[in-house]
């Protein structure tokens, strides 16, 4: 069997940075911001801090094929609730890359809102729909 190659996010993530800067955010990779309801640690791929002191929280997952990165969307959304209504960050985004997705349709058009509490308060957008307001410093 063939090992799957888990290093994609890494070419995502590398297309993300670059407009977080340029839209003038400073950027911390692999942040810890606590622990996920009380067990493990919650590390967000990138936190990303405005001029005006806000903070937000970008959790990217890719999907180049099927797979189960789809299956742990819920899970990241529940713990980037908690973590916006626990440690007061700004925003939250988890943005979706690649094309293997099965349900990108149902957790871009908000899907997850009326399964899951606060789940509108989590922004899930495309990688480009986040490259571009991450590009022209709007996130808020």
């Amino acid at each position: 069997m063939t090992p799957r190659n888990t290093a994609t996010g890494a070419v995502m993530e590398k297309m993300v940075l670059p407009a977080l800067e340029m839209g003038g955010y400073t950027v911390s990779r692999g942040v810890n911001i606590g622990t996920r309801f009380g067990v493990g640690q919650h590390k967000v791929d990138v936190l990303a801090e405005d001029s005006q002191g806000g903070r937000h929280l970008v959790s990217m997952k890719w999907q180049q094929v099927g797979g189960t990165a789809e299956q742990k969307i819920p899970f990241e959304v529940m713990c980037l609730v908690q973590a916006l209504q626990d440690q007061g960050f700004s925003t939250a985004y988890l943005v979706l890359g690649g094309d293997g997705w099965r349900y990108k349709e149902f957790y871009l058009g908000g899907g997850l809102d009326e399964r899951i509490v606060d789940a509108d308060q989590v922004n899930i957008l495309s990688l480009d729909q986040f490259v571009a307001l991450a590009n022209q410093g709007a996130l808020q």
